[in-house]
């Protein structure tokens, strides 16, 4: 694997990134690759940082592909809910009128929808989606 390169200006954002980025995963991605851009071997950047062979091999893999921008995407996106289809018509439902507990609001989405789901679930949901 070719070792990578950075010129001074990659250099300095890397370092500053590091600490002034507000996500921390972008925290992160930028103090494994500064390590690197030190002259740390990828096992080194690894133990300094607190993370895997493989997540540096990963994070030099966004480096490669898009640089310093690349470091500051995120492309993933976490599982979203079966609700999510019924929104407009559970929103109607639940405006007419609303439920009283969340055991309720479980009991009307299985009965509107036919979708179950627990308290904990049905909580989060109708928090995301009209807090």
């Amino acid at each position: 694997m070719a070792r990578l390169t950075f010129s001074e200006e990659e250099s300095l954002a890397l370092k500053k990134e590091r600490f002034s980025h507000p996500h921390p995963r972008v925290q992160q991605r930028m103090d494994v690759l500064w390590f690197i851009s030190l002259g740390e071997t990828y096992a080194n950047a690894a133990r300094l940082s607190s993370v895997s062979h493989a997540t540096v091999d990963r994070y030099a893999a966004i480096y490669r592909k898009g640089g310093i921008e690349g470091l500051k995407q995120f492309d993933w996106q976490g599982p979203t809910s079966e609700l999510v289809s019924h929104k407009a018509s559970l929103e109607e439902l639940f405006r007419n009128d609303p439920p009283h507990t969340t055991a309720e609001a479980c009991r009307r989405i299985q009965e509107a929808t036919g979708v179950k789901r627990g308290l904990t679930q049905v909580r989060r949901f109708l928090k995301k989606v009209w807090a």
